[in-house]
This record gives structure tokens, sequence and C-alpha cells, in this order.
């Protein structure tokens, strides 16, 4: 094992500065022992060691790499040099996102637009169960933060958690959460019926021997991949309690298409489209980014007559659950886990579908999930003014003094709680603006707004999104210090790097908090075996089958050094 000096992590480093700082386990064990403060434990997270791609030919195999550093982010604030000794934590927690557990023998699916949208298809997606239920394990092995050494207080789970938002993949990703046997397969259980044994060349086809298009760029042959995939197995579940905020793709059809129960009978029938001619793909693909009618008249015509229909096995089980469906079943006592009731989500959020809530996040630390989705369709999201006056109140409840719209201190409610928002989406991917077809003459306001919402009460430390599948962190209110707050957003769970996040909050004790933001991944092994399709060895070609897909970016959404492993600092507000 190797790791990094506590002098070092906290310095702020080049990227050639990094690859020296590596040390031997010898010196690790004596700066450990020296300090109580930071790097208490650096196992299992990506400070010890993080995926890295090996090879000269067209598919990279992964193997365990190098630790990546602690990056100092001082932009909104600058600690004072002696903070390591006198930090306390405050919380502790992880964010999961965008998990997209996928039934991929759906009939409500789009893979034969994956040469235009890569999120259609990936070669990896029968596997995303398995894959979620990894980094559970990951989550209960390291059960505390690295540098504060508190246990964590929960995971918050940021919305994409099902991909298609049937009732099938929801009780999915409930399990995953909470533990339980699971058969990760819909239809027929005992037999996988989707594009990936299709015989076209469209579609990587891991069991058969012809050579498709993914096979041509390097992805190999594994027998008995596909029987493993739909293998039942038994979920660990989280041992700390754990939280749900909704996305996108728990909201609408393939997180694009306004659900308005229209194509139910499509979701539990036996007809798949495996596959169109490239102009009729091609104009699927761009309505459903610009003209949600014209994509369901195209689907329409390709049932009838113009697309590969294949039959599958009908299965109620994928009917699509609307908002409040999907609050009532986190309720379900089959699904308590390690609670708490209702994992944020209460029986007046069962009755009124009304997704937003607040938690005690830590003593003194007040948790805020948020629904961004927009319920027009899209991607993009952005708050009804229902949603937004409510935060409004909350944040006034919990806040002593914050600043009116024109930059003047108001004095308010009694007590101050350091602030942590949760949502979906990001302060740039919410100016989705359409009108809720379900509350048309609500007002919708965008991530602009928001910002500049949060930036009235100086306790908000923190948003906490996800979204973009890309890890990025972005400070906000370099101008006034008080009025400033970290938006830490993290990269998705599907496509590679295929990350969580650590984060960790702590008083400097000299007038500064610091947020640490540390990546962790699955716990499967590095290294793939073609030959093992054993549930750790599925898990492994999940991660690695990810960075291989022909149609992803996994460059762009790694992020850069200071996306990862970090330490923010901000100014404490009551100081």
């Amino acid at each position: 094992m190797r790791g990094m000096s506590r002098r070092q992590f906290v310095s702020r480093m080049s990227a050639a500065a990094a690859g020296a700082a590596l040390w031997s386990a010898a010196a690790q064990d004596r700066a450990l022992a020296a300090t109580s403060a930071r790097a208490v434990r650096i196992g299992g997270t990506t400070l010890e060691q993080a995926a890295t791609p090996v090879g000269a030919g067209a598919y990279k195999r992964l193997v365990a790499g190098p630790g990546w550093p602690l990056v100092v982010r001082g932009e909104l604030a600058a600690g004072s040099t002696s903070r390591d000794d006198r930090r306390a934590g405050l919380a502790s927690f992880v964010q999961f996102t965008d998990l997209h557990l996928a039934d991929t023998e759906s009939p409500v699916r789009f893979e034969y637009l994956a040469q235009y949208n890569d999120s259609a298809h990936r070669p990896q997606e029968t596997l995303t169960v398995r894959g979620a239920s990894s980094l559970v394990e990951r989550v209960n092995s390291v059960r505390q933060g690295p540098y504060t050494g508190l246990p964590f207080g929960m995971v918050m789970a940021t919305g994409d958690n099902t991909d298609n938002h049937e009732l099938i993949e929801l009780d999915w990703y409930l399990t995953v959460m909470s533990g339980g046997r699971i058969t990760p397969s819909s239809g027929d259980v005992a037999r996988y019926e989707g594009v990936q044994n299709s015989g076209s060349a469209d579609y990587w086809n891991p069991e058969l021997s012809f050579q498709d298009t993914y096979k041509a760029k390097g992805l190999p042959q594994i027998p008995g991949f596909l029987a493993g995939a739909v293998r039942p197995f038994d979920a660990p579940g989280l041992s700390v309690p754990w939280y749900t905020t909704v996305g996108n793709h728990d909201d609408s059809i393939e997180g694009s298409l306004p659900d308005l129960g229209l194509l139910n009978d499509l979701y539990t029938g036996d007809r798949k489209i495996e596959g169109c001619d490239d102009a009729t793909a091609a104009k699927l693909a761009y309505a459903l980014r610009h003209n949600p009618a014209q994509a369901a008249l195209l689907l329409a015509q390709l049932l009838g007559n113009g697309g590969a229909i294949r039959k599958v096995t009908p299965d109620e089980r994928r009917r699509p659950f609307t908002p409040a469906e999907f609050a009532k079943a986190h309720l379900n006592p089959a699904y308590a886990g390690a609670g708490p009731v209702g994992h944020g989500f209460t029986s007046d959020a069962a009755s009124s579908g009304h997704l937003y809530y607040t938690f005690p996040l830590a003593g003194g630390v007040l948790g805020i999930s948020l629904d961004t989705t927009n319920r027009a369709g899209f991607a993009d999201g952005s708050l009804g003014t229902a949603q937004l006056k409510w935060l409004e109140s909350v944040l006034k409840s919990h806040s002593s003094r914050w600043y009116d719209s024109d930059g003047h201190v108001v004095r308010g409610g009694s007590t101050d709680s350091l602030i942590v928002l949760f949502s979906h989406h990001t302060s740039t991917t919410m100016g989705n603006l359409l009108p809720d077809p379900y509350h048309p003459f609500e007002g919708r306001h965008d991530g602009n707004e928001l910002v500049s919402l949060l930036q009235r009460y100086p306790n908000v430390v923190a948003w906490v999104n996800g979204h973009t599948h890309e890890n990025r962190i972005t400070p906000h209110g370099h101008a006034v210090p008080e009025r400033a707050f970290w938006e830490i957003n993290t990269a998705s769970h599907i496509d590679y790097p295929q990350h969580a996040r650590i984060i960790e909050l702590a008083d400097n004790g000299d007038g500064t908090l610091s947020l640490f933001t540390t990546l962790i991944e699955s716990a499967a092994p590095y290294r793939t075996d073609f030959a093992d399709t054993s549930d750790r060895g599925l898990a492994a070609l999940y991660r690695e089958l990810s960075y291989n897909d022909p149609y992803a970016t996994p460059a762009a959404r790694l992020g850069s050094s200071a996306d990862h492993n970090t330490e923010l600092l901000l100014a404490h507000p009551g100081k």
C-alpha cells in the first residue's frame, strides 16, 4: 500500500509534485501515527489507488494505478497553515449519483440510437444492478471519512436512480440500497431478451462469435456473460441510513419524453424495437432532444411497420411509476434497510407527489433535497414557483440573518444551521423552463435564479448534484466570501469513471470551513478475467466495459485533479 504524508496532502500541489508525493508503506504508517486530524484512513478510496487503463490495443484493460492527491482549493477563502491541528469534523456522508439501474429488456428503449446518443445503449448496461451493489460494498467497507474520521452519517443518491422509471427498476434500486435478493431481469427471468443477443451487428453480442461493430472496436467475446447478468444474487444493502433525490430518468421516458401515460401499454407489452434505418434513427434522435411530440409519432410509426421488431415476454412490472408512487415505494417496510423510514419521503409526499424535503444531515447541519425535474420532458430541469418559495422559507427559518435582493442584511430566525443542498441537476443544466403539464400555470425558475437565492444565505455551504456524468467542482461567490458556496458535481455510476464521492464538512477553528471531497470506486477487482462471470467478475467487467464503450468519452467525464480529491475552503458564516 502506498500513501502520502499529511503535509504533502495539505500543500497546494502541481500535477508533477503530486506524482512525486507517493510514499512507502512505512512512511505512510509514520505519517498517520503523527496525526489524528486527516488521512486517518485512505484505504478503499482513490487517495490510495484508482483505475488506470493500460495496453496498446483498441480495448484497454484496467489495473490499479497510483492514488490521486488532495488538491487544496482556496478560491473562496484562505485557511491558516495550522488548521490541520485544530480541525473538528461536523459531518461525513457519501453521494451516489446516476446509477441508472436499467431494465435492458424493456420494449421502451432506444438502443438503436447509440451512434447519436451514447446513453441510448452501453455495452455494460446489463450489469448496472451488480455494479451498484458493488459500490454499496465499498461504502460498507470504508465506513468513515478519510480526513475527519467521522463515520458516514448517510448516503444520498442524487437522482437517475432508475433508467426508465419502471416499477421493476425502482424495486432493484430500493433493494440494492436496503439489501435483499435481486433477479436483474424482466419478462422471462430465466433468459435474456434484449439487443445483446439479437444477432444484429449494430450491438455488442458478447456470447456470439460473429464480428459485430463493437467487437470490431476491440470488445471481447465472453461466453456466459448474459446468463451471468440475469442470474439472481443477494445484495448486502447499505449499513448506514440513506436518502433519495429524484432525477429526470426517475420521472420521464428515457429521461427525455414527458410521461403522460400514453405509452404504458408499450412498456408492458411484447414488442421491442431493435433497429431502424439510419435516416429515421437520426430524425428520432433529434426529436428526443428537441420535439417530444414528433418523437412519439416516429415511435408509433416504427412500431407499425418501420422497425425491426422483436417479441419479448410481457411484464406488468415494467409499468412506469408516478412521483407519488416513487415516494410511496420508499415507505414500504420491505425497503427499510438502515433507515430512516421513507428515506426522506413522507406519507404527505406519497399523497401529493411533492418530492422535495429537509432532513438532519448532522448536528447543526441541515440537508435539503430538491426536485429539479420538469415533467414537460427533456433532460434538463428547473424549479417550480411553489418549490422555490418553499426553499426560501426553509432557508429563512434556519438563518439568523440573510441578504435581501438589494444586498441589505435582514435579521430573521433565531438559529443558524449550516446548509447542504442536494439536487439532480446542476446550476448550468436548469434551463428547461417549459410549463409543467401537470401545473401548466406555474412559473419555472432556472439555475441562475437558484444560485442568486442561495448566495443570499451565508450559511449555505454546498450544493451537491449529478446529471452531467462528469466530475466538476465550481465555486460561487468569489466577490463576497460571506456569500460564497461550493457546487460539487459528481460523475455517474453507469459511465466511466463510475465514481461516488465522500464529502466531509469540518470547522478549521480559524474562521474557515473545509469541505473534503474524496472519490471512491466500487469494491470490484480492477483486473478482469473474461472467463470469470461470478458476481465479482461481472462487477469488474462492468467498470472495464464502461471505459471501452466506443460511443463514450471517458476522458471528458473524468474531470481534472481539481474536480477529484479536494479540500474546498470557505469562510465560516458564524465566525
